[in-house]
Formats: C-alpha cells, structure tokens, sequence
C-alpha cells in the first residue's frame, strides 16, 4: 500500500498535469510553436558545445603545434559558431515570443470565459457571493494562474537540453558525466521539494487575496455608511487585518522561494568546480583532451540558466493552481435554470396571473438570502390596470416584484403579458457613463422618444439644466446625482421600452409629494394600455391604483379595492393610517425647517 507522502505526491502531480493539460488546450497551435522554439533552442545549445569542441581541437590547441593554421579549417570553425549561434537566436525570439502570445491569450479566454459564466448565471446565483471575490476571480486570479505558462516551453526545452547534454557527457567521458548526472537530478529534487512546501502557502495568499478583495469592494460600496457612523477606524482595522493575512501567507512563500533560489545558485557553482577538478585529472592521464573538458564546462553553464527554468515553472506552479481553483470552482458550477424561463404568457386580457407562487428563502444556495418566504400567492390582473401592493415591512413585497420579473426561483404558475417588460427597482442602479447611455443601454433610441419618456418620469427640468445635457456624466452608480433623480432616471429608462408590463418597487420613495403627483399622473395617462405591478407606501400612490394586493408574513390577504380593504381589514387600515401618519409629519417638520431657516 502507498504511504501518504506518495498519495500526496501523485496527487500533485496529478493536479499539476490536469492544470497544465487544461491551459495548453486553450490554444495549442500557439503552444506548439513556442515548444518547437524551445526544443530548437536545446538542440542548438547541445550543437554550440560540439562546436565549440571542434574549435579548440582543430583550430586553436593545433596553431600552437602546427603552424600555420589552414584557412578552410578557422573558415570551418567560424561558420559553426555563426550559424549555430544565429539558429539559437532565431530559436529563443520564437519561443519568448510566441511563450508570451500563448500565456496572455490563455489569460484572455479564461477571463472571457469567467465573465461569460457570470453573464448567464440567474440574479439568484449572485446572491450572497461578495463582489470583490467574483471579480478576483476574474482577474487575480487569472493572472495567477497564467504566470505558469510563459516559462512552459523553455523548460521543456531544459528538459530536452539536460538529456542531450547528459548522454553527451556520458559518452564523452563516464567521470564527468557522471558529475552532470548527479548535478541535474539533484536540482530537480530540490525543485519538487519546494512545489510540494510552497504550494499551501500561495492556496492560502490567494485565498486571502480574494478575501481582502471583496472587502476593499464592499467598503468602497459603503463608504458613505461608514463615514456617517465614524467607523472609519474600525474599517481600517479591518482591512489591515485581512491584508496582513495577505502579507503574511506571501513573506512566507518569498522566503521560501529565496532559500529555494540561492540552493539553485549553489549547486550548479559547485558542479562547475568539480567538473575542472575532475577534468584536470581526466587530462593530465591523457583520456580527455582540452577541447572536450572546456566543451563540458561550457555545456554546463549553458544548463544552468535552463535548469533554473524548471524551477521558475515549479515554483509558479503552487500559485497557479491556486488560481485555478478559483477559477474551476466557477467554471464547473453548474448554469442554474433562469427563474424567466419559468415565466408564461399571460392570456388575452390578463397582465398578471400567478397561481401558487411560492418563494423559499436560500433555494439558490445562498446562505445570505433572507428575503422572506412567499406562500401561495394568487394574483390576477387585468390587463392595462394598475396593482399597488401593501404590506408592511418584510412581509414580502420586494421578493414578489423580483420573483414577477423573473429575478428569483419560484415554483407554482406565473404568467404575463405578452410584450416588452421593465423593471424598476427600489435602489435605483445607475452606470458610470451618461444619462443617454443609461437611458438607452445600447439601443438606438431618438432624441425625442428619450424626452418624452423623461417627461413621464418628471426628469425634463433638471436633465436639460445639467451642463450636457442627456451627454452628462453621472459618475459611478449615478453619485453625481441625487437619490430622487436617479429613481427618475431608472422609470425614465423604463418607461422608455414602452412596456406591456411595468413592475415597479417604490420607485417613488425618494420624491417629494409633488414630484411623486406628477410621476404617478403621468403614469396613469401616457401608459393607459400598460399593467402596472408595483409596492405603494404612501397614500397617494395606492389612491392611483385600480386594485390593492395586501401581503401579510409572505402571504397575500387579500386583492380588491382599497376602500374595501379598509373597511375589512384592521391591520391594513392601521398600515395605511400609518403611511398617512409619517406624511403629514414629514411634511410638518419641513415647514418647520422652512420657518426656523
């Protein structure tokens, strides 16, 4: 029976073949051409030394017995050199060359093919991942994983050149063949030993990386929050604490890859020693001639650098395996079944029908999802009406527009009219670019449909005030503007597609009472055909809608109209009554400010 350390180390080995199997599949013509750039420039390195040998026997150590030198023979020795030491160059531009296209073309495509992942993976597959981390992985990490790719093709050509070179010395001469030979295999026992010692300590760098990555994003995303409550110290604290997990996982692998480089110094110094002292002897006895011991030095020397390849390819190795679990574990993730595609068609006359719908919190996998459980709910809408829905906080509201619009799983039956749909939802998310570009998201809209779908939104004044106009940058998440014009923005982006179905998540919250008039009336006359699905929190907007869905702990209590509901239902009026409440003290406090400013 194996021991562990052997199970242990066929595992890395077996780990290691399958990472570098992988990369060389993504582009294999390329790689072939630099191997066959590494491989010439082995041969031309083994030829150089023969060459060399050549020199010093018939040309040089001959001139002092023979004089004078035979022109044909210097004219012999030069071609040798010159051509040989052409091939090599030739030889080391293909394989650098095409080495690098290979390794950031192989980045490319993996980085192509982690965001081609993420693009066709649900809104629920995002749910609890931190976004800093998705996003190492799409590019730490694969920068990581690639570092192994450039040294690939000259190592296999040291492997080749310490072949060649080892049977040459061999049969040149046994005792100093014998030196080579126990030279080489003692440096690539070094390098295995420092693969199999380094290779946790870059799996834990590069799982910290991650870590620390995700949490700079989230306390980018926050910093307002952070601001606000003074824990500017506390976040710090934070940070530095996970980057010096960061720091110290790394000190650890550069220390040892230090010692690991200053022993691949060593030996190759101390192999150069013996093989004069060996040769020396091997002379003076008569069974080595000058040429053949400086040919074996040389041939050794050359090998020093190529050797220290294979351990620059060993010691990149750790890292780039723990890159390429990152990246596995999201490439091997299976596609989870887009909630949309659960979604009907609706039948003539109908915007909304869902039938036991049903939304159980962490389905998706995500321990972080904690919206709450929707259970069998039924819905009908009429086509062209507006549903406003009322519950209070928690009770399921968000959940259901997400899940209507296909952004959570669910199961039971929903079905919606047939047509554009749009969305818009309580944070109103806005890209760095322009408001146009915002507006349009790549389709070629004219000026005039985009200004009259900012007038629904009531956003005409304060977009055509800004310096630019619709060509306005707004900066990251729309931070250049408010909260109350960036939601204007998002129904303007909406309203835009012209939708059969709108759902909308209190897209008015943010706007003062007038404004919110204008929005909703606007709404009411310009989308008359439009089904409008969307949560109400104040008065006002449940007044404008046809019928009232009432949810209660994820169950809906009731749909009909608002003044049954009150009259039927205590905790609905008490909800209402409440909303009512928080709005003439809003309004009160900002008369107030108004008189004491």
């Amino acid at each position: 029976m194996s021991s562990p350390d052997q199970r242990g180390r066929f595992r890395r080995l077996r780990s290691a073949y399958r990472l570098i199997s992988a990369l060389i599949s993504l582009h294999p013509k390329i790689f072939a051409v630099a191997l066959a750039g590494g491989v010439s420039f082995a041969v031309a390195t083994v030829a150089s030394s023969l060459a060399i040998r050549w020199v010093i026997d018939n040309v040089i150590i001959i001139r002092f017995d023979e004089p004078p030198l035979a022109g044909g023979q210097l004219l012999i020795g030069l071609g040798l050199v010159i051509g040989i030491g052409l091939l090599r160059s030739v030889a080391v531009v293909v394989r650098r060359s095409f080495a690098g296209i290979f390794q950031w073309r192989s980045a490319e495509t993996l980085s192509r093919s982690v965001a081609e992942r993420y693009l066709r993976q649900p809104m629920s597959w995002f749910q609890g991942r931190s976004e800093g981390d998705l996003i190492a992985r799409a590019g730490v990490d694969v920068e990581a994983t690639v570092s192994v790719l450039a040294p690939i093709p000259f190592a296999t050509g040291a492997v080749v050149l310490l072949v060649l070179s080892t049977s040459w010395l061999l049969w040149t001469d046994l005792p100093i063949g014998a030196v080579a030979l126990v030279a080489g295999p003692s440096l690539l026992w070094a390098n295995v030993r420092y693969q199999r010692r380094a290779e946790g300590h870059f799996t834990a760098a590069q799982e910290h990386l991650g870590d620390f990555s995700g949490a700079v994003h989230e306390s980018l995303d926050g910093v307002n929050l952070v601001k606000a409550y003074g824990a500017e110290e506390r976040e710090t604290r934070r940070l530095g604490e996970l980057a010096a997990m960061v720091r110290e996982s790394r000190i650890a692998a550069i220390r040892l890859r230090a010692t690991f480089e200053a022993l691949l110094e060593l030996v190759p110094a101390l192999t150069n020693v013996c093989l004069v002292v060996v040769g020396a002897v091997r002379i003076s006895s008569g069974d080595l001639s000058i040429g053949e011991l400086t040919a074996a030095v040389f041939m050794f020397s050359l090998l020093v650098f190529p050797l220290r390849l294979i351990g620059y390819v060993l010691s990149d190795l750790p890292r780039s395996q723990a890159g390429w679990a990152r990246i596995t574990e999201i490439l091997s993730d299976p596609i989870m079944a887009d909630p949309k595609d659960r979604i009907g068609v609706a039948p003539d006359g109908w915007g909304v029908t869902a039938v036991g719908v049903t939304h159980t919190p962490g389905r998706e996998g995500s321990g972080a999802d904690m919206n709450p459980t929707l259970r069998e709910v039924h819905l009908q809408v009429p086509s062209g009406e507006v549903l406003a829905v009322v519950g209070a906080t928690g009770s399921g509201k968000t959940t259901l527009i997400e899940v209507l619009a296909g952004l959570r799983s669910h199961t039971g039956e929903i079905r919606v009219a047939e047509g554009p749909q749009a969305v818009v939802l309580q944070e109103a998310f806005l890209f760095a670019g322009t408001i146009r570009a915002n507006l349009c998201l790549g389709e070629p809209y004219e000026d005039e449909q985009i200004w009259t779908a900012l007038d629904w939104a009531a956003a005409t004044e304060f977009v055509s005030e800004l310096r630019k106009g619709l060509d306005t940058v707004v900066g990251e998440r729309g931070v250049s503007l408010s909260g109350g014009q960036r939601q204007r923005v998002a129904l303007a982006r909406a309203l835009l597609r012209r939708p059969v179905l709108l759902l909308a998540d209190d897209v008015t919250s943010a706007l003062d009472p007038s404004t919110e008039i204008a929005v909703l009336e606007n709404l009411r006359v310009n989308l008359g055909s439009t089904t409008v699905v969307m949560v109400a929190s104040r008065p006002s907007t449940i007044l404008l809608a046809d019928q009232v869905a009432f949810l209660r702990d994820g169950s809906l209590v009731e749909q009909g109209l608002h003044s049954d509901l009150m009259s039927r239902h205590r905790d609905y009026r008490a909800i209402v009554e409440a909303f009512e409440t928080d709005r003439k003290h809003s309004g009160a406090a900002v008369t107030q400010r108004g008189r004491d400013e």
